[in-house]
């Protein structure tokens, strides 16, 4: 039986994360020796090598992606432990991993500050990315809360719905479209769409809104943040269907304006999804109960966008 720290398996992990051993070192406040070290006294406990080198970059070996896979229930395991003793000192200590699609990001600050008034003491650590991202951070356990749009069909997650999601068609206030009191779905084939990377919950929802319809859409030029396509909106550059949630300060200050197309807005649904055998902390029930109750009356958008067009 070989033997093997905490620390050689969360230095291993990290640099496994990053496939660098510097970036690893700048993580984790250590010099890159000090990492190389741990690897070596891991890989000879192991008697296995865990990565290949190809040039400057690494890769993990067979035996790498298994360790990778230990170890990463070996540092679940030990998060669950500490969320229990978590709940014997009360919920004031509590401890909780969210993890957020990027159009969710525009309100959930203001549910996490109201929340952290109500509990200051729990910790809360906040990864935000696209949907594919999001769903890989729970699949790998790496997550306890997720919030989007869409869930996965057919796994083992839980989904509940906490909040309206409204999606909208957004255009400069000078679009020749914005002097239409309703425009039918077959005029958009005309025109140019910006539209999110795929992965993006939104998109995903665009394309399934249009091939329902038997509409054909022209997208153009492809963009990895909704405030860049914002910006190309407003600069004239095309349409772009997004959450209400994303465009109310540019609605409210006239910078862009919502089409009145007929069958929108369409109104999907926000989730908070864990997977269903994960054991929620104190901390994290908690804010599951919050969201359940609390969301909709705090962050809901408002509906003044109706007269923009």
């Amino acid at each position: 039986m070989f033997h093997v720290t905490l620390r050689q398996l969360q230095v291993f992990e990290t640099v496994a994360r990053h496939l660098s051993h510097s970036r690893a070192a700048k993580e984790l406040y250590l010099s890159q020796p000090a990492i190389s070290m741990q690897i070596k006294q891991l890989e000879l406990g192991v008697g296995l090598p865990l990565f290949d080198q190809v040039g400057k970059q690494i890769h993990l070996t067979e035996a790498g992606r298994e360790m990778l896979h230990y170890s990463c229930t070996i540092s679940q395991q030990l998060q669950e432990m500490e969320a229990v003793f978590d709940e014997m000192k009360g919920l004031a200590h509590g401890r909780m991993n969210i993890s957020v699609v990027n159009t969710a990001n525009y309100f959930m600050p203001q549910l996490l500050a109201k929340f952290s008034q109500q509990h200051p003491k729990i910790q809360i650590s906040l990864h935000v990315a696209n949907r594919d991202a999001v769903l890989k951070q729970l699949a790998e356990n790496n997550t306890d809360l997720a919030i989007m749009g869409q869930p996965q069909d057919g796994t083992d997650m839980l989904a509940q719905s906490f909040m309206k999601n409204p999606l909208v068609i957004i255009a400069s206030p000078n679009h020749p479209l914005c002097k239409l009191k309703r425009i039918k779905l077959q005029q958009l084939e005309q025109e140019n769409f910006l539209v999110r990377e795929q992965g993006s919950g939104t998109r995903g929802a665009m394309e399934r809104f249009f091939a329902e319809h038997g509409i054909r859409f022209r997208a153009g030029m492809e963009m990895g943040t909704n405030e860049a396509i914002k910006q190309a909106v407003q600069a004239g550059m095309g349409l772009a269907i997004l959450s209400l949630h994303s465009a109310e300060l540019e609605l409210e200050t006239g910078r862009l304006a919502v089409l009145n197309v007929e069958h929108f807005p369409v109104v999907r649904q926000w989730y908070i999804v864990h997977r269903q055998n994960k054991r929620l902390s104190t901390a994290a029930q908690a804010f599951k109960l919050f969201l359940l109750t609390e969301a909709e009356k705090l962050a809901a958008p408002s509906t003044s966008y109706r007269k923009n067009c």
